[in-house]
């Protein structure tokens, strides 16, 4: 975020009066807290996502090469939300998700659903590979060009 959007949200919280504002944008995150009229910016912090570890895998000494982040790796594709919304992971609240981590997909497959304006946005895969890692929780709002999952090319 820029400085100029930092102020119109700062102009923004005091306007409306609010407490606290929190906006993120991709990476960047943004907490307003006004006390009275005078506004304390926190530092933007980036998002990063972690993937959930085993607890073994939490004990285990970090040596190797292969303990690495595997969002690291330069050949995986992050699936990105072409807009703005609500992540759905499954068809319905009690049906299972249309992916999981591991699951291999092909071009055209069914990754979730995005919900915008009342309207339910099927999410295809334009690839095909192998789901490394789910990046959003479901029912979590989404931003355009978030990512939502990261995939590892077929061959």
């Amino acid at each position: 975020m820029t400085n100029e959007e930092i102020q119109q949200l700062i102009r923004l919280a005091q306007d409306s009066q609010v407490a606290e504002l929190e906006v993120q944008r991709g990476e960047n995150r943004v907490r307003i807290r006004l006390a009275g009229m005078a506004a304390e910016v926190v530092t933007p912090v980036p998002v990063v996502a972690v993937p959930q570890v085993a607890a073994a895998a939490v004990a285990a000494p970090v040596t190797t090469a292969a303990s690495e982040d595997p969002l690291a790796d330069p050949s995986l594709i992050m699936i990105k939300s072409p807009i703005v919304g609500t992540f759905y992971d499954a068809p319905a609240p009690d049906a299972s998700p249309f992916v999981k981590v591991g699951d291999q997909v092909t071009v055209g497959k069914v990754l979730c659903i995005i919900e915008s304006m009342k309207l339910m946005n099927e999410i295809e895969s334009e690839y095909s590979g192998t789901i490394v890692a789910k990046l959003v929780s479901n029912t979590k709002p989404v931003e355009y060009g978030e990512a939502l999952f990261a995939l590892k090319p077929n061959k």
